[in-house]
């Protein structure tokens, strides 16, 4: 469950998301991906304790009409290669690390995609995404909130932020 009584609407849920972002201290843009709004926000954190890396925050998030497993799982991949792309500076695994939350809401999910969401973090090479589905009619996000065995040094920093943009807490 999320926090914000009015976010009942996919819209509606962005817009809460967007003011977290920008809470957070995140750069926040609008972007038109094949027509369809998309709302990304960046971040870049270090910590010596990550081994001395950055680590690169990517959130992107869009309403759908309809949330399935084939639907967020390529979007997680556009959003991996969008991350990968525009980060800039070193390249990935130079003590750089990209991680991004993809995040579809839509009022019709599928319940096999909230699994999905639920079971594990994705990684790539240097690359980690959480992804997040938003069913905006049960007021439900579905995101991993686990410490896999890799990139566990950045687990609790996801799970901090994703309870901070997607939850309110």
């Amino acid at each position: 469950m999320y926090a914000q009584q009015e976010q009942s609407t996919p819209g509606a849920y962005l817009t809460f998301v967007e003011r977290q972002l920008s809470a957070d201290g995140c750069a926040t843009r609008w972007e038109d991906w094949a027509g369809v709004p998309v709302l990304v926000g960046r971040r870049a954190d270090f910590r010596l304790s990550w081994m001395a890396t950055r680590l690169h925050l990517f959130t992107v998030a869009a309403a759908v009409p309809e949330v399935t497993v084939p639907v967020i799982s390529t979007f997680t991949d556009q959003v991996m290669k969008y991350a990968k792309d525009t980060k800039g500076g070193l390249p990935v695994g130079l003590q750089n690390g990209v991680g991004a939350f993809p995040v579809l809401v839509s009022d019709r999910i599928d319940p096999a995609a909230v699994q999905w969401a639920e079971e594990q973090q994705r990684l790539k090479f240097a690359c980690m995404t959480r992804p997040v589905v938003v069913d905006s009619a049960r007021r439900y996000v579905a995101m991993y909130r686990g410490k896999p065995a890799l990139g566990r040094v950045y687990a609790s920093h996801f799970i901090e932020k994703g309870s901070q943009y997607f939850y309110g807490q």
